[in-house]
Parts: C-alpha cells; structure tokens; sequence
C-alpha cells in the first residue's frame, strides 16, 4: 500500500489529487474535478478518466512515476507527441492501445515552447486525443533526465568545436530507451510510433529503412536505434505520405488533423541555436579569423558559433569567399579557407554496421544528400572513402549508411580528411 500525490498549476490555478494505491489498484481518492470516481480503478482504468483539464493533469502527475499493468496480449504501447502523425499512429494500434507521451525538458526563454513535441500543449493536446478515443494516457515526466541526456552532451560538444546533432541522440537512444521501459511497465507486447520508417528482414534480421515517403523519411534521425529494438517496434506510417496522414486524421475527425509541424531540436523552444548555447555558458569570448597558414583575417564573438561550411557571418573582405573549414577550441580560432578545402573524401565515425558491406551510400548530414562511398570497420566504429568530395563535413554530425533502401550502420562522425 502507498500513497501518490500529483498536482498542478496553470495561469494561477491548481489541482491537486492523492491516491492510496495496491499494487496495480486505487483503493481511496481525493481527486476533485475528474469526471468519475477512481476509487477501485487498475492505475491503468484511471489514466483514461477525463474531467477538467487541470485535474487530469495532476492526476496524470500521480499516476506517471508509478504506473504499471498486468500484460495483455495484443496491447500497444503508442508514444503520442500531440501531432498528426502520433494519432493516426494511434487510430491503427486501436483497440488495446495505451498512449504515453514523454515530457521533456524546454529552455524557459525560448520564444516558441508551444510548438515542440514536449511541450505542456502538447501533452494536453497527445491525452485529449487519446481519451476521445476511448484509450488511456499516460505522462511520464522525464526533464531532468533528458536534459542530462541530450542537452547536456549538446553544450559541451559545441564548447569542444563539434556540430552535434541532439535528435539523432535523442530519437535513437533516448527516446527508445525510456519508450520500450514503459512499454513493458504497461504490459504491452509491443511500441508504435508515428515516425516515417519503416522495418525490413535482411540476413535473417530486422534492420531499419526508409520511410516510402522520401519528403518525411526519417530514418537519418532513428539510425541509432539498436536493431535488436526492432522486434518490439511497428512505424505504422513508414508506408505513406503525409497528405494520406493528415486525410486519415480528418476522416476520423481528430483535433490533430491540421495541426503544424513540431519543431526540430525541439529543447531549443523556437530559438537559434546560438542564443541557446549563450544562454547555457558558452561565452562570447573575442577571439581570431584564421587562414589556413595561420595568417589573422578577422575576429569572432565566439568560435562555437561558427559550423564547417559556414560562409555568413564571417564579415571578411577578400577576393573569393571564404568559408569555414573548422574551429580550434583551445585557442578560441575560426579557420577559414575557399570552398575546395572544404573537400573532405576520407571520414572516421565512431558507431557500428549493422550488416555486413563494402559499399554503402553515405549521409553525412541530415539536410545533405548521400555520396557513394566505400566503408570498412575500424577497432570503434567504421571508416569511410567517399567516390566525390563531401562539402562541410562536422565532427559530432551523424554519419548512417545505407544500402538501398536500408540503414546498415551508424556513427558520428570524429575525424574527416
């Protein structure tokens, strides 16, 4: 027998709720405000009570960090972001389905909170659809952690002189690692997403692909994720488009249908990537623009404010554009050069191939298309050698390989020549 309490607030109001629990069962309430008692409810009966908003947000709070139900086959587990995608995710995992949306931590001073996938919106917005639906929702409360996770290797990276990317962090180990440890709390023989991907058979294993739509794929952002996972996972709309997503929704008659798009590096909350890092302790110390012969062209506000490939905000006058070649950290520089030294056909990553190959098509950026290349694995990860030169490659970026349609490896990406 425990207690939990949850409570909550908003624009001066609060809730608040206590619950004596027995193992999985509510055996005494104080819960103003839901729109039933939950006295003799499973936890799992209780996360599908509605009421009034706040009240079902605290609620919400109580039953998070404690959650759990007896196993039941067929269950999903369906990780619900508030948007379209996660709906329908949702309305094809119906009827044994159980939503659970992550929330994660938000820099205060952006300017857009309302906008990312883990906002407070949008978990009012991922438990209002799965309640209309008739499905319980769980919250589980997972700032700290995240900001641990993610935010925090984000900073220091750019403080060594790197370009981390923090959704491919995120999205395949994070996420998926919290996303399956609930799905087992609740019972659930498997986790569905509403991410554009799909999953494939090759060699007698599951391995992850792109999504059908190349406009929405995101298999770049989930190529971390272990293929030993895949067992366990479905991407209901790795087969269609968005378009077909959105029809569905508004067939169905969901809030969700014509909501936008969430944004990316959503911990950012609408802001620049460089207002965010000034506001985590990256200084702007003043410091050199140099030539590749060492030679001072200029002064910066700050080196890690400046990215390979970079060619605004440098403020040089010369005879060709000049470009960022890389940073040096240590001595607070900023390297510039003509776009040819930017050229790069030897990458070092440090990761794991997911199958056995020679050749591979690399994408050694989100927004940049693959390159041809041979790979080999090397004692920590794999080393590539590229058919054409790569333009702005960054250390801390992400480097997945593909094999047609298939992600047969991924690392990030610690050297290039």
């Amino acid at each position: 027998m425990r207690e939990i309490f949850g409570d909550s607030s908003r624009n001066g109001d609060w809730a608040a709720v206590r619950l004596l629990v027995d193992r999985e069962r509510i055996v005494e309430a104080d819960a103003p405000g839901l729109a039933r008692d939950v006295k003799g409810l499973t936890l799992l009966e209780a996360a599908a009570v509605g009421g009034e908003t706040l009240a079902v947000d605290a609620l919400a709070n109580a039953l998070g960090p404690v959650f759990r139900a007896a196993s039941s086959p067929g269950r999903v587990a369906v990780a619900m972001s508030g948007g379209v995608d996660s709906a329908v995710a949702l309305l094809r995992s119906l009827p044994n389905a159980v939503g659970v949306t992550l929330r994660l931590w938000l820099d205060p001073a952006g300017p857009d909170s309302e906008r990312a996938c883990c906002s407070p919106e949008s978990v009012i917005a991922a438990r209002e659809t799965c309640h209309r639906l008739g499905v319980p929702h769980v919250t589980l409360d997972l700032r700290e952690k995240f900001r641990r996770a993610v935010v925090t290797p984000f900073v220091r990276g750019y403080a060594r002189g790197q370009t981390p990317n923090p959704c491919t962090r995120c999205n395949g180990g994070f996420r998926f690692g919290e996303l399956h440890a609930f799905a087992r709390r609740a019972g659930a023989e498997r986790l569905a997403t509403g991410h554009y991907a799909r999953i494939v058979e090759r060699d007698n294993r599951l391995l992850l692909a792109r999504g059908a739509d190349p406009k929405k794929d995101q298999s770049y952002m989930l190529a971390a994720l272990d293929p030993r996972r895949l067992e366990r996972i479905s991407f209901p709309l790795g087969e269609q488009d968005k378009e077909a997503t959105r029809a569905e929704a508004e067939r169905a008659g969901l809030a969700a249908a014509r909501k936008p798009e969430s944004q990316e590096a959503c911990f950012l909350a609408g802001d620049d990537y460089r207002a965010f890092l000034g506001r985590q302790g990256l200084e702007p110390h003043d410091g050199a623009i140099v030539g590749e012969d060492g030679s001072e062209l200029g002064r910066h506000d700050g080196f890690w404010r400046f990215t390979p490939g970079q060619r605004r905000g440098l403020r040089l006058a010369a005879a060709e554009p000049l470009y960022v070649l890389g940073t040096r950290a240590s001595a607070n520089a900023v390297v510039v050069g003509p776009r040819a030294s930017l050229a790069r056909t030897e990458v070092s990553a440090r990761g794991r191939l997911y199958a056995d190959v020679e050749r591979v098509e690399a994408k050694l950026r989100y927004r940049s298309p693959g390159i041809p290349a041979r790979v080999e694995p090397s004692p920590r990860g794999f080393r590539l050698e590229l058919d054409e030169p790569a333009y702005g490659v960054a250390a801390g970026q992400a480097a997945v390989l593909y094999d047609g349609e298939t992600v047969v490896g991924y690392g990030l990406i610690t050297a290039s020549h």
